[in-house]
């Protein structure tokens, strides 16, 4: 009986970038229903800022350690505002036009917070470790601000991706990782493990909760929101 040799797979803290990068663009691209694209040149950098005119940033550790900032400008940040909100089913006339609005604040938060939540279950799929994450914080800027992880380590490694939205507007994504390899072994006959669909997921769960007016609870339980990764 011939024995299957296990494979080595090694991953790093870049192939861990490239998967974050996978899920903002295919989270935002969804959520507005557009093309959101990035720059496959990842830029090497020195430090992680909040930039103007939009910042955002969420910390996270685990099976590893991580900043995540996203940078937008102005005319950026209301297109993928008004993008999501018309794709919502909200009417143009009634969204603002001033990106200070705390209407696109929360929603640059709750997007940034999807981003996030598909990047733990890419990453869990993809690697097979998992990170916790804070809330994500937002803050308009008029010059960049430099920012770090409170823990201190040993080799972080500052990186900048650039991305696009449909309408050509920048934006930009910086991330202070600590430098790690990950090791994993694999036999040739490994069955790979689901891929959580997010929409089948939500309609599961109005399927359990009743669907309708005669629910019970509007409640989401624990373990829904553990499988959304939130």
């Amino acid at each position: 009986m011939a024995i299957k040799k296990k494979k080595v797979v090694v991953k790093t803290s870049k192939d861990v970038l490239k998967i974050l990068c996978e899920s903002i663009k295919d989270t935002l691209s969804k959520v507005t229903a557009s093309n959101v694209t990035y720059s496959k040149t990842f830029i090497k950098t020195n430090k992680t800022c909040l930039r103007p005119d939009i910042g955002c940033f969420v910390l996270f550790e685990g099976g590893f350690t991580g900043l995540v900032a996203m940078n937008f400008s102005a005319d950026a940040a209301l297109e993928i505002y008004k993008k999501f909100n018309i794709s919502m089913g909200m009417p143009e006339e009634e969204l603002t036009n001033h990106h200070t609005s705390s209407e696109v604040a929360d929603t640059i938060g709750e997007l940034m917070n999807q981003c996030i939540g598909q990047f733990q279950i890419a990453l869990k799929k993809e690697i097979g470790i998992g990170v916790n994450q804070n809330q994500p914080r937002m803050v308009a800027l008029t010059q960049a601000m430099r920012i770090s992880l409170e823990t201190e380590i040993d080799k972080p490694e500052f990186m900048r991706v650039e991305f696009r939205t449909s309408e050509n507007k920048l934006f930009y994504v910086e991330t202070t990782f600590e430098k790690v390899d990950f090791v994993m072994e694999k036999t040739p006959d490994v069955v790979r493990e689901q891929e959580v669909d997010v929409d089948n997921l939500i309609e599961d769960q109005k399927k359990e909760n009743g669907g309708g007016e005669g629910s019970k609870s509007n409640k989401v339980d624990e373990e829904f929101l553990k499988k959304l990764g939130l």
